[in-house]
């Protein structure tokens, strides 16, 4: 504490971090707490694990990641001076005015350098700057991994193993002094590299071909194959070092070499503000709130149908899990939607909790309970429920009708659309719509061009990206969200409305309070017209939806509703047990227009007929108490599958089962009604089959949460505690018998001196350091202050923990005591 010696390790950098600064780290990188790590030491190294490091640098932006990128290939370690130069260039002296883009680079380099710092992939002083080895082994220039810089590897790395000859040759051709080891010789060609006088003055002589051979390789790859006899523009360039063998075939253009050519560049275009995001076009807001309020109406519209269609019991579920390309071209034919629109309706049903698998032996999928609790709640509230549940949704149905990685095709709800990455990318859309004015629509290439701007690796190759589909999932997330909130009526008309915006910033209450005027009232009547059709001028109250669903067909859909009745229609609602007293008073309380005759002499014809036949078990039979109506049967040439035959004047017998004989003959265009065995007639009552309850599914983390303030602080005092222990100064005892503690090692004490010293730490309130083996053989050492010592136990307040413990006498394996400083 209070010393000004830069640190030599990480470990040391961390330990001199302020508590604040340590949970900034582990709130930027919440893999390091899982487990929390026992002090300092074990922090840095968990901080340089590969896994660690690759996600970390997964989350930086651009500029960040160039700059990482440009400390990978300068020297370690690297005053801030050179990192500035590697990311503006050489070519201005100190005391020129720095361009536009060299004033942006000067300004965003310091918030560049905090944010690797905060999450230690960099560490030192600013004249002895340090990037983590690993994040160097990612980022540095290799055969096997190009360096995003387009960088080669040094004149020493790649001179490696050459012979001394062969130096001394090249060192002849270019025209320097020879030398007498390689090592001088290798010193002397990166010196001539970098020295700008002379290396303009070696490029002047070079033929015209091959600058040309130069410029393809400057900006990468750096590596070239040749053949044995190269041409001469290859062989001039290679006699004097500015190409190195690699192997017989291949060779690498050094990098000073590159960066005399780049200017001292190490990126081509770096970019320290992120891209603005364009506005493509300007609307009202008012008119943007709209439109998204008519969208979100018809998304509950449609996920109500899609509900409706699957409410007796919906498609087969695959072997492999997800529905098949027949079910979901069905559902999409109902829906009169492309297949791609109800893919994204079904998951977002089944992540709402509102679809699930029924869980049977043959399982197929089915409305959950808490699809009728949805049901019966407001529009607005409907709306905020599905918009919540697919802003936190993993699900990815823009991915169905693709292959994995093994080339099998991904199937709606299927188990391989988790991606864990979507709700994080479809908030940073919408927070990026959000900055601009309302009723401004953003142009989607500027939006994508920011999104990979911030992170980089996920919109291009991660260092540990070994999928075709990662290297460009971000954006395709991207372009599913812009897609995905018009058809939910998150946007109208490309810009971010207004409940959208409360949703986002305040929550589902303060979205449905804002939603709740624009959606319209559900009504309680309909027009009923003379061509037996009726007409729904908006939409209708659940209970007479429901009832004029079964009742009428729906014919089109649009701003109007229009149902028209059929035989076959009111046939339906007849067996869902209503009679025709019912349809009729039905009809009468909801319609705005009198009953037309044709309506009500349908229903009066059909429920005349219904019933009149009864369909059994026998394998099944029919009963007729009119003759001529089975001998009409019997003599319809469509009834021989059916195979009958008749057992008495009423009566005929099939083999067919029961329900195939009723469809069967309904085909045929009679009217026959279902019979229990007590033969009374069986009522079909529409849509009963619900799932058992269900909890919608939780999504896919994107690695650790956040962790909360509360748990930060418990971690870091842990840490600190912990590495109080594992550094804390022990008073030389070298004297006495237990005379050497080796260095990481537990203490070891007689069980006689562990008793007195503790004893004595009791009574004069002093610190002490023990070795502790808990119950499961675990090994810990601990830094504790006695209270009380009695019983074979020791009461003591535990600085490692941070509270205080009892610890068996037994279990201490010694005690030593604490230098007077040792507290630091």
């Amino acid at each position: 504490m209070g010393t000004t010696t830069p640190p030599r390790t990480l470990a040391e950098a961390l330990r001199a971090r302020g508590d604040e600064s340590l949970a900034g780290l582990l709130r930027a990188r919440p893999d390091l707490l899982n487990p929390v790590p026992n002090d300092i030491t074990q922090l840095a190294t968990r901080a340089g694990t590969r896994a660690s490091v690759v996600r970390a640098l997964e989350h930086l932006d651009r500029f960040a990641l160039q700059t990482a990128e440009a400390l990978a290939v300068a020297p370690d370690p690297a005053p801030y001076d050179t990192l500035l130069s590697l990311l503006t260039g050489d070519g201005l002296d100190d005391g020129d005015q720095r361009d536009d883009a060299g004033a942006a680079i000067t300004a965003a380099l310091p918030g560049a350098l905090a944010t690797l710092r905060e999450q230690a992939l960099v560490w030192g002083e600013d004249d002895r700057l340090r990037l983590v080895r690993t994040a160097r082994e990612l980022l540095a220039p290799s055969p096997q991994h190009p360096s995003p810089t387009g960088l080669g590897p040094t004149v020493a790395e790649a001179t490696a193993g050459m012979s001394p000859g062969r130096l001394q040759e090249i060192l002849a051709t270019t025209g320097l002094p020879a030398t007498h080891d390689p090592v001088s010789a290798v010193a002397a060609l990166a010196a001539l590299f970098t020295d700008r006088t002379r290396m303009a003055e070696l490029l002047d002589r070079a033929p015209v071909e091959a600058l040309s051979v130069l410029d393809r390789l400057v900006w990468g790859p750096p590596y070239g194959e040749v053949t044995p006899n190269p041409t001469p523009p290859v062989k001039w360039l290679r006699d004097r070092g500015l190409l190195l063998p690699v192997s017989t075939r291949t060779v690498v253009l050094p990098r000073e070499a590159a960066l005399h050519l780049r200017a001292g560049r190490a990126h081509r275009v770096p970019e320290p503000v992120p891209p603005a995001v364009a506005a493509a076009a300007t609307r009202d807001p008012q008119a943007v709130d709209r439109a998204a309020a008519g969208q979100a109406f018809t998304a509950l519209s449609t996920v109500e149908e899609l509900l409706k269609l699957w409410n007796g019991g919906g498609p087969a579920i695959l072997r492999a899990g997800g529905l098949s390309v027949r079910e979901l071209k069905r559902a999409a034919n109902s829906l009169d939607v492309t297949e791609p629109i109800v893919a994204f309706w079904i998951e977002l049903a089944y992540g709402a909790g509102l679809l699930a698998s029924d869980g049977e032996p043959e399982e197929r999928y089915a409305p959950t309970p808490a699809s009728d609790e949805w049901l019966d709640l407001s529009a607005e509230d409907r709306w905020t429920h599905l918009a919540t549940a697919w802003l936190a949704a993993t699900r990815t149905p823009g991915l169905v009708g693709g292959q994995d990685a093994k080339g099998r095709a991904l199937s709606a709800l299927g188990p391989e659309l988790d991606r864990s990455a979507a709700p994080d990318v479809r908030r940073r859309v919408l927070a990026l719509f959000a900055e601009l004015p309302p009723g401004t629509a953003p142009d989607a290439e500027t939006l994508l061009r920011r999104l990979r701007w911030e992170r980089p690796l996920r919109g291009g190759a991660a260092p540990s990206a070994g999928t075709a589909e990662g290297t460009d999932l971000r954006s395709r997330l991207a372009l599913w969200t812009l897609n995905e909130a018009e058809l939910l009526g998150i946007t109208g008309r490309g810009a971010l409305s207004a409940q959208a915006r409360a949703l986002l910033d305040e929550g589902p209450d303060a979205a449905a309070a804002l939603l709740a005027p624009l959606v319209p009232e559900p009504l309680d009547h309909v027009l009923l017209q003379a061509d037996l059709t009726a007409v729904a001028p908006g939409p209708l109250e659940r209970p007479l939806a429901e009832t004029l669903s079964v009742l009428a067909d729906v014919e089109s859909k649009g701003g109007a509703t229009v149902y028209r009745f059929t035989p076959g229609s009111v046939r339906r609602a007849l067996d869902a047990g209503q009679a025709a007293a019912d349809l009729h008073a039905f009809l009468a309380a909801h319609s705005r227009t009198p009953v037309p005759q044709p309506l009500s002499y349908l229903i009066d014809d059909v429920a005349r007929r219904h019933g009149h036949l009864r369909i059994g078990a026998a394998s099944a039979y029919v009963r007729c108490d009119d003759e001529a109506v089975l001998n009409e049967i019997l003599a319809d040439r469509r009834s021989t599958g059916l195979r009958l035959r008749r057992l008495a004047p009423t009566v005929l017998a099939s083999q067919a089962d029961p329900g195939s004989l009723l469809e069967a003959l309904r085909d045929m265009g009679y009217a026959p009604a279902a019979e229990s065995a007590e033969g009374d007639v069986l009522i079909t009552r529409a849509g009963a089959r619900r799932t058992p309850p269900r909890t919608p599914p939780v999504p896919v983390p994107e690695g650790p949460p956040v962790p909360d303030d509360t748990l930060l602080g418990a971690a870091v005092r842990a840490i600190r505690a912990g590495d109080t222990a594992a550094t804390v100064i022990r008073k030389d005892t070298s004297e006495g018998p237990s005379s050497t503690t080796p260095a990481g090692s537990l203490p070891r004490t007689t069980s006689a001196e562990t008793l007195a010293t503790v004893q004595a730490a009791a009574m004069t309130g002093s610190a002490v350091w023990i070795g502790y083996v808990n119950a499961d053989g675990a090994a810990s050492q601990r830094v504790i202050a006695p209270v009380r010592v009695e019983g074979g136990f020791v009461t003591a307040y535990d600085h490692t923990a941070d509270e205080v413990r009892t610890y068996p006498l037994h279990r201490i394996t010694g005690v030593a005591e604490l230098a007077e400083d040792g507290k630091g």
